[in-house]
């Protein structure tokens, strides 16, 4: 039975701020899950750095 993705749990990304969607690769850990890719994950050092006073 197909369910609807509207249903489906969002999150925003800690890295740019877009909403994403409950993936079944994440359905053991979502609660841990903050990025909505990979690269978001990779470049997560580049938003902190990008927030602190130079």
């Amino acid at each position: 039975m197909a369910h609807k993705k509207v249903d489906l749990p969002i999150k925003i990304c800690e890295t740019c701020g877009l909403e994403f969607r409950w993936r079944r690769k994440w359905r053991k850990n979502w609660e841990t899950v903050k990025y909505c890719s990979e690269r978001c994950r990779r470049n997560k050092r580049l938003k902190t750095e990008s927030r602190q006073p130079h």
